[in-house]
């Protein structure tokens, strides 16, 4: 859950609620949940079955090995490679935009500054040997509910049904709805991101089987009861036209209701809500092109540990390059462009392994198996298939392009690595050699 919601709604509450007419920006939380269920027990059942860590990774290793070599877990590195900059990229928006409660009068060029400035830190403070973050992952907890407590305290200190539940009068169109429906999918299905993270460590947990869709299921529908209770409370204080064009809802609504003084106190917790999960996530997301490389599945250079302090340094610094050059774009065209990159070779990719699986390893353990399968499966295609038509046609375009990049540079990696389609395929069946305590190699 602190995954989950880390700062994400404090930045695109504003935004579901302009593309969604104000109330109906409920419908948006609740398809987004719709949505991230139905592929959350896609996860469930990968995750549980190939319990370890790397996520995707794994899954897509497994299961397109045996006709296309190492070209899937490569192209989904390559592609993280994009996505997980451009998620820190959003934290580090937010914390421009919400540092413009203490400085209202930033010009564009200044806060890019800010923004680059504020990575370089960021990098800059990984740039060593760190062993463990559940100090930071704690001290991020406890900040970030008080964060989400107090804004939604001071929601309701003054709340008005009635402006709370008032439609406009273009609310009635239909294809105006369905329009703002698919824009409002985007930004809550980035809000939901997260529910993912005990696949991420599914080996360190006891009974997988058990803990993983249970952990899934529980904290998606939380955080959909927090996301209703949080927006409908907003603007039940703000009209919803101010809410749609603020920067800043939290200090917004805090301020309204209790105060400068109250509203920078949240301000400021948000703040460093904002700095530690870019800290938090490029510190773990360094590490995929990283294990990936080490394991022969991706460009051999992101494999390399600093000298001195012995981390992964060049994949560091180039997910820190693209996580600054990522602050120069508006909210919106960020989220757009990371979702449209992440549903190919991710979403898509993982619901079409969970089926091959299936076929290819019909005696691989599986502690929880997807409930009513294929019909979870099916939802989430469907469901992520709107999505990336709902994106805009740059993002479309420019996810595309780097795939397509991707491939070139996977064909000019292979050649070099002898590995297929120039070399023969090494197709290892690793979560059944563990399960049997055999090699099967083909």
């Amino acid at each position: 859950m602190i995954q989950i919601c880390g700062i994400g709604p404090f930045l695109t509450i504003p935004a579901i609620v302009a593309v969604l007419n104000g109330p109906l920006a409920v419908i948006g939380w609740i398809c987004g949940a719709i949505l991230a269920m139905a592929d959350g027990l896609v996860w469930a059942e990968l995750g549980a079955a190939m319990p370890g860590a790397g996520g995707t990774y794994l899954y897509v290793r497994e299961a397109f090995q045996y006709r296309t070599g190492k070209l899937m877990p490569f192209l989904f590195v390559w592609t993280a490679m994009l996505s997980i900059p451009l998620i820190m990229s959003t934290g580090i928006i937010g914390f421009v935009q919400y540092l413009g409660f203490f400085l209202p009068n930033l010009t564009p060029w200044q806060s890019h500054a800010i923004g680059v400035v504020t990575v370089a830190l960021v990098v800059l403070a990984l740039y060593r040997r760190i062993e463990s973050i559940r100090s930071l992952s704690t001290v991020l907890w406890i900040i970030m509910i008080l964060a989400v407590g107090l804004t939604t305290a001071a929601a309701y200190t003054d709340f008005h049904f009635q402006q709370a539940m008032s439609l406009p009068p273009e609310a009635a169109s239909l294809g105006k709805f369905f329009t703002g429906l698919g824009a409002g999918l985007i930004i809550a299905i980035y809000d939901y991101a997260g529910y993912n993270t005990t696949a991420y460590m599914g080996d360190e947990l006891e009974n997988p089987g058990r803990v993983m869709p249970r952990s899934i299921i529980i904290s998606i529908l939380a955080m959909m009861v927090f996301y209703l209770a949080m927006n409908i409370g907003v603007i039940g204080t703000v009209p919803w036209q101010d809410v749609a064009k603020s920067t800043s809802v939290a200090s917004l609504v805090v301020e309204r209701n209790w105060g400068h003084t109250a509203a920078a106190i949240v301000t400021v917790l948000i703040l460093i809500a904002a700095f530690a999960s870019v800290f938090a996530g490029l510190l773990g997301g360094s590490r995929v092109p990283f294990y990936a490389a080490r394991d022969g599945v991706f460009l051999s250079a992101f494999g390399k540990m600093h000298k001195k302090h012995n981390f992964p340094h060049v994949a560091l610094l180039v997910m820190g390059v693209v996580t600054a050059a990522g602050t120069f774009f508006d909210l919106t065209t960020v989220i757009n462009m990371l979702v449209a990159v992440a549903v190919l070779l991710q979403s898509v990719a993982q619901i079409a392994a969970l089926t091959v699986l299936r076929k290819r390893q019909p005696s691989l353990r599986r502690p929880y198996r997807q409930w009513m399968y294929p019909l979870p499966s099916l939802v989430a295609l469907v469901g992520w298939i709107y999505v990336f038509y709902a994106t805009d046609h740059q993002s479309q375009l420019l996810s595309t392009l780097w795939i397509v990049f991707g491939l070139v540079v996977f064909l000019v990696w292979a050649r070099i690595a002898r590995q297929w389609p120039f070399g023969p395929k090494h197709v290892r069946e690793e979560f059944l050699e563990r399960q049997n305590g055999s090699v099967q190699r083909h």
